[in-house]
């Protein structure tokens, strides 16, 4: 059978396998064959017979050695590798700090108090493995933060409540405390315990209760009670330390984790996933940076990714959508070999600040999606939360999941609501570009945006205004036994008597037990004894003629036998058929009577024959009593109700007779992942397509996911699928080696073991991607948490399909150095719109000064950041764009004082919308000092604290902000000036869709203007490409040798140039700005007017306006 729609350049090649289920006439006429021979069981083979089975045993070695070759990577064998244990760090020395001159700061000891009360009343701490908590060596908080900052953080140990509460009020929300520095270097080295413990084979996954919290932390700038930020501190260490290579960081504190995010926004070996409050950048930290729209820059590009909230009240359906259809597909493409965990949970109700409805619950079942990835080395680190109740609960919740507990049921799970799904779009639409598993799952998004509009009214409706959640109170199960095991070798006496061979052999069952024995899992489950289903129970749902039919074949002879099997679709039956079939039934009953009796949490069954293709008169496919089907009729009967009911079938064969037994029912949602060659792969017809959706009251409850084509792997199943569901009831598969290996693997996944890491050599199918967005798009209109929206006035992302991800690299230590910077800012004048590759936003074409009031940001407002760096959009030229680039305007700044700048912070947003701009991570020149200064740091004075605080980084290059919020000068090579002051628009009335635009006070005058040389006789041409490069982008014309070049995030040429020449001040050609490569900042003076009028000219055809 040919592969329809298949990349086979991309999937791996294998040798052909036998086909069990051939089409009919094969089974036929071996059958036929050996009638007419007259063969028994015990008869000499005919040469045809003898040669077919060694054609079969030369195929099932071949495959069998190429299935043990691809296992050989899963390492299911090493017992001994698999860890037990979460690992606990929760030291009262944390408790240790709180504001002095503010009782009511919502972070404070008593959040540690309220967790740990929880925790003793639930008995987690015994159940936990303690480790003791240490502090954090210099050397490693330089990982992240330089060490000018980490010895002003270390002399705050020395200050009075006065010095304190001054140097606090220089940073934004936070206060410090004589045993702040201590305790947060405790708490970082927390972290690093458990990621030694994790990565050292000790536990398996663990939990670190600290304060302060950290993800807001950057580089040198304390912000939002953060001083170092623990996970980022965590992931270099595990790089540098235990050669980790590539680490997933996922933030889902009501607030972005902008520290997080730029420590390793230009870094692809480490992959940043932030759900947060964002509201269109009304919410704090009020930064573009933390939109959709930013997912990284240079070789980082597609490894930040934001899912924004716009509004209040996200559930947990919200939040289990995000991972399912964003982080779950992207961290599966990554393989991270460690994820860390920044886990506030101030998104709980009640929360002061989150204002959210997500619960306890859903936490649970976001630790445990994550559990799945990198072997389950799992971190979760305490961030946020600031209601006492609802912070124990969600950690208590959490902990119980790591520590394997099952996940309490969700209250009300539901789809996502139509915001949540517009940020989805969203992101994806981002990040669509750079991870190949969301471009081929989005090629059908247009048509699906075209059905979505018919169903936009539907979606539409709400529940009406949102009010708290009540928090709901959990039970969690104490069971001695969490695994069933159900096999009886009884169940081998069912054979074919007419081919030894035939792949439904008894042997099946017997592998997988021995296997199961091998690797010591069958002591580790409660074993379970066997029970023949009763008739009652066969009847709900077979026909009492067909069990009768059955029956009788107990005292068939062998002839009679033969021609009974001939009626039906590939059957053999022998005298032990019914007891084997009636006893495979009626275990799969008794490991669901055991689940529902709370004897254990799962099972597996090891059964035969099988049972999924049996219909309700008639054997089929190896079948005769549809085990899963009566099973799930017994635990409705136990209930004493229609239980909703999953059941999930990935056999490679449609389970037709499952799907017909529940077509009408909506108790029951049947999905079946499984080969169907466009109808003519077994067991043939159009029963498996994909526009199979159930009858009457059972329509859209039936969900087929057909793939037309062999060579389907875990990519693609894992992209259909993320999540094991139900107790696993065997079913299929005729390779000895797999299904002992793979049922095995399934059973140490229902005790709670971790998966393996997978090796996935290739993106989904595009076969296997239509399938599945075949039947995503039948389904949509039956299940709201499969459609995608349609944005309606969002900013697009920036989306390229040439973009070529590049593979995961090891960062060197905490800098970014060799990463590549952002590649290109393209301006359109005409349209006025500034592009750049990653992911800017479209400014509004036409606004001009009269349309937006300017504010300018003074000293007297609350600090955003110590490093005096002002960060700006890329803007299109004065003329075109309307934006003013201020001149000579009297500032600290301009008088030659080292002017902050400012920010508003959380509290004083009123009805401005504010779009602060960060300070980042380190740039390529930067890297920490080797050796950092060794001992306590020695008192230093106010006013010296306070210039050093002024003048930090002013020696070095300053950090980075991101692209589409950095200032254009930065384009042709400089940095953030320390001088400039932030310039925002503001009003009571800002339209959420309206352009902002910023300004920036440049230096009014520079030590090198005296390199300015005279403009050449030919003048200026502004559409001249750069000289090295020929782009006609971003280009800047020295202002000393006027050649011209390209701007940074080109190609970076004119850096060059200035590093060759020494030539310091340049001209933009994009928008006539001029920098200073010595300054580090925007330059505007009477000698640089003449250069800027004939740009200007030669730009718009006339002078510049005399305004300046």
């Amino acid at each position: 059978m040919t592969s329809t729609g298949q990349d086979s350049s991309t999937a791996r090649q294998r040798r052909n396998r036998h086909n069990p289920r051939s089409p009919p006439h094969n089974s036929g006429t071996t059958s036929k064959r050996g009638v007419k021979k007259g063969a028994g069981a015990r008869t000499s083979p005919s040469l045809a017979d003898v040669k077919k089975k060694g054609r079969m045993k030369k195929l099932s070695q071949a495959a069998e050695q190429d299935l043990i070759i691809g296992l050989q990577g899963l390492d299911p064998n090493l017992e001994a590798k698999t860890l037990s244990g979460t690992g606990l760090v929760f030291d009262e020395q944390l408790n240790e700090f709180h504001c002095l001159w503010d009782d009511s700061f919502p972070e404070g000891p008593e959040r540690l108090h309220a967790i740990r009360e929880q925790l003793i009343q639930e008995g987690l701490l015994d159940r936990c493995i303690s480790f003791q908590a240490r502090f954090a060596e210099k050397e490693e908080l330089m990982f992240v933060h330089s060490l000018e900052y980490i010895d002003l953080m270390e002399t705050t140990q020395y200050m009075n409540e006065e010095e304190l509460h001054i140097l606090a009020d220089t940073y934004d929300s936070v206060y410090l405390h004589p045993n702040s520095y201590t305790c947060a270097c405790l708490a970082s080295g927390s972290v690093l315990r458990l990621v030694d413990a994790v990565l050292g084979a000790e536990i398996r996954n663990g939990m670190a209760i600290i304060r302060p919290p950290g993800h807001l932390a950057q580089h040198s700038l304390m912000d939002g009670y953060c001083m170092f930020n623990h996970v980022a501190i965590a992931a270099r260490y595990a790089q540098q330390k235990h050669d980790i290579q590539r680490v997933l960081i996922v933030d889902w504190d009501i607030h972005h984790g902008k520290g997080t995010q730029f420590t390793f926004d230009k870094d692809p070996s480490v992959l940043y996933f932030s759900i947060h409050r964002y509201e269109e950048g009304r919410f704090w930290p009020h930064l573009r940076a933390s939109n959709w729209s930013t997912t990284g820059f240079g070789q980082g590009q597609g490894y930040t990714v934001n899912v924004p909230w716009s509004q209040v009240g996200m559930r947990d359906a919200d939040y289990i959508a995000a991972f399912l259809h964003i982080l779950l597909p992207i961290a599966l493409e990554f393989q991270p070999q460690l994820v860390l965990v920044a886990a506030g949970f101030d998104a709980l109700p009640g929360d002061p600040k989150g204002e959210m409805a997500a619960t306890p619950a859903g936490f649970a079942h976001l630790t445990h999606l994550l559990m799945g990835l990198a072997g389950g080395k799992l971190i979760l680190s305490l961030e946020g939360g600031y209601n006492l109740r609802s912070l124990a609960e969600g950690v208590s919740a959490s902990l119980h999941t790591l520590l394997g507990d099952p996940c309490p049921m969700l209250e009300s799970p539901g789809a996502p609501c139509p915001s949540a799904q517009a940020s989805f779009c969203c992101t994806l639409e981002a990040l669509e570009p750079f991870w190949e598993v969301l471009v081929r799952s989005a090629e059908a998004l247009e048509e699906d945006n075209m059905e979505g509009d018919n169903m936009e009214e539907e979606e539409e409706e709400e529940e009406g205004p949102w009010q708290p959640p009540e928090l709901p109170v959990l039970t969690w199960p104490m069971l001695q036994a969490r695994t069933g095991l159900v096999y009886d070798q009884q169940m081998m006496s069912h054979y074919n008597l007419w081919e030894s061979h035939h792949p439904e052999m008894p042997q099946r069952v017997s592998r997988i037990m021995r296997r199961l024995e091998e690797l010591g899992l069958a002591g580790r489950c409660l074993t379970l004894r066997p029970r023949p289903a009763t008739d009652a129970e066969l009847l709900t749902c077979h026909s009492s003629e067909y069990v009768g039919r059955l029956r009788a074949t107990e005292k068939m002879k062998t002839r009679e036998l033969h021609r009974e099997s001939t009626n039906f679709d590939s059957i053999y039956i022998c005298p032990s058929t019914f007891a084997c079939a009636q006893l495979a039934t009626g275990a799969v009953c008794r490991l669901v009577e055991a689940v529902l009796a709370g004897e254990i949490l799962n099972g597996a069954a090891v059964v035969r024959p099988p049972g999924h293709h049996a219909e309700r008169d008639a054997a089929c496919g190896f079948c005769f009593f549809n085990s899963v089907a009566v099973a799930a009729r017994c635990a409705q009967a136990i209930s004493g109700r229609a239980l909703r009911i999953l059941i999930v079938d990935w056999d490679v064969h449609h389970g037709n007779g499952t799907q017909h037994i529940f077509e009408e029912d909506p108790s029951v949602l049947y999905i079946s992942l499984h080969r169907y060659d466009h109808g003519t792969f077994f067991p043939m017809g159009d029963e498996g397509a994909c526009s199979q959706m159930g009858r009457a009251a059972g329509t859209g409850f039936t969900v087929n996911v057909a793939w037309n084509g062999p060579h389907m792997g875990d990519t693609d199943y894992l992209s259909a699928w993320h999540r094991l569901v139900l107790p696993i009831a065997y079913e299929g598969g005729y390779n000895l080696t797999s299904i002992s290996e793979s049922m095995a693997a399934c059973v140490r996944s229902l005790l709670g073991d971790p998966p393996p890491l997978l090796t996935l050599p290739r993106p989904p199918l595009l076969g296997a991607m239509a399938s599945i967005t075949k039947t995503i798009q039948v389904h949509r209109r039956y299940w709201r948490s499969l459609r995608v929206t349609k944005a309606k006035d969002r900013e697009r992302p920036y989306s390229s399909k040439s973009v070529t991800k590049k593979a995961p690299q090891t960062a060197n230590s905490g800098s970014a150095k060799g990463m590549t910077p952002p590649e290109e800012n393209i301006l359109d004048v005409g349209t006025g719109k500034a592009t750049s590759a990653s992911c800017v936003e479209e400014s509004t074409p036409g606004q001009t000064k009269s349309e937006t009031t300017v504010l300018e940001h003074t000293q007297n407002q609350p600090l955003e950041t110590a490093t005096g760096e002002a960060t700006l959009d890329q803007t299109a030229s004065e003329a075109a764009m309307g934006v003013a680039v201020l001149d000579q305007t009297t500032s600290e700044a301009a008088t030659g004082g080292a002017s902050l700048d400012q920010a508003t912070s959380e509290e004083a947003v009123v009805g401005a919308k504010l779009i602060q701009i960060p300070p980042a991570s380190y740039t390529d020149n930067q890297t920490p000092p080797s050796s950092p200064v060794q001992g306590a740091t020695p008192q230093i004075s106010l006013d010296k604290l306070i210039g050093n605080l002024r003048t930090l980084e002013v020696d070095n290059e300053p950090q980075e902000a991101p692209e589409e919020d950095r200032l254009l000068g930065e384009a042709v090579g400089g940095q953030d000036m320390d001088e400039s002051v932030l310039m925002q628009s503001s009003g009571d009335h800002v339209d959420a869709d309206q352009a902002m635009f910023y300004a920036v006070t440049p230096l009014p005058w520079c030590p090198d203007l005296v390199a300015v040389c005279p403009i050449p006789e030919a003048g200026l041409d502004v559409t001249q490409p750069c000289q090295d490069c020929g782009v006609l982008q971003e280009n800047w014309v020295c202002l000393s040798c006027y050649q011209v070049y390209c701007g940074r995030y080109i190609n970076a040429h004119m850096v060059r140039h200035h590093k060759g020449s020494g030539h310091p001040l340049v001209l933009s050609y994009a928008d006539l700005s001029a920098w200073c490569y010595n300054c580090q900042a925007y330059i505007h003076h009477q000698t640089l007017l003449d250069a800027k009028n004939i740009a200007h000219q030669n730009k718009f055809g006339q002078l510049m306006p005399q305004s300046h």
